[in-house]
């Protein structure tokens, strides 16, 4: 047995808490002395630094136990009343990502005929990017998240989601990091409109597209733009 499967073993199963009393349970984890805080935090600082944006991807197979772990941790995201409005379709197949490709670059071919607006295609003239987007097949895996607009009681009722936005970007960020800290490359794709990745993947009614991220190794040639971050000065304002 794998170690998903006996962390799957040990969780009990998830159902919708809504209306529920509040009820609390201890939490006591164990504090970490200040210099291995320190020395964790200057490490991870400095491997954040080192992540960057592919769109040039090797198209070896990659680990699929290390994607769906990096899932996993991106589900532990904090939302809005704890109603984790996400869904995550790990796509490996090749057919239905080059299905996905091609309605992909239809988009945004128009989107860069003019519907993005001079404004939005001057910002990414620096970026180097266009219409043609091999990433979604040269990719390995491409995980497409959906925002859940609203869930189904048993009885069949709508009910609202709260802050979907909020927690689904949350989520994002953190798989980002969990793919990065593991080894792999990714990049956000957020082709406008999305509709179409509802009916590649016979996705439900309540939920709606939210990133499309291919993942995997980093081409032999990979480049990327040359690009300076803003510093911690800038960012940061303390009070």
């Amino acid at each position: 047995m794998s170690e998903t499967e006996k962390q799957q073993e040990r969780t009990p199963a998830w159902t919708p808490i809504h209306g529920a009393p509040y009820r609390s349970v201890p939490y006591r984890p164990e504090r970490m002395p200040e210099a291995e805080s320190l020395a964790h935090a200057a490490e991870l600082r400095t491997r954040m630094d080192e992540r960057r944006t592919v769109r040039q991807f090797a198209t070896d197979p990659v680990p699929a136990q290390v994607v769906r772990d990096a899932i996993a941790c991106a589900a532990t995201a904090p939302s809005g009343a704890h109603q984790q409005p996400w869904t995550f379709v790990l796509v490996q197949d090749p057919d239905i990502r080059r299905r996905i490709r091609e309605a992909a670059e239809h988009e945004e071919q128009i989107s860069y005929d003019g519907r993005l607006g001079e404004e939005w295609l001057a910002a990414l003239r620096p970026l180097g990017t266009d219409e043609v987007k091999p990433h979604l097949t040269d990719a390995p895996a491409l995980i497409v998240v959906f925002q859940q607009r609203y869930w189904l009681g048993e009885d069949g009722t709508k009910h609202k989601h709260y802050y979907v936005d909020e927690s689904v970007g949350i989520a994002v960020g953190m798989l980002l990091s969990a793919l990065h800290l593991s080894g792999l490359a990714a990049l956000i794709h957020t082709p406008s409109p999305m509709r179409f990745l509802s009916q590649v993947l016979g996705r439900p009614e309540n939920e709606k597209a939210f990133a499309v991220i291919p993942v995997g190794y980093p081409a032999a040639d990979c480049e990327v733009p040359d690009l300076v971050r803003k510093s911690l000065d800038q960012v940061l304002v303390e009070v």
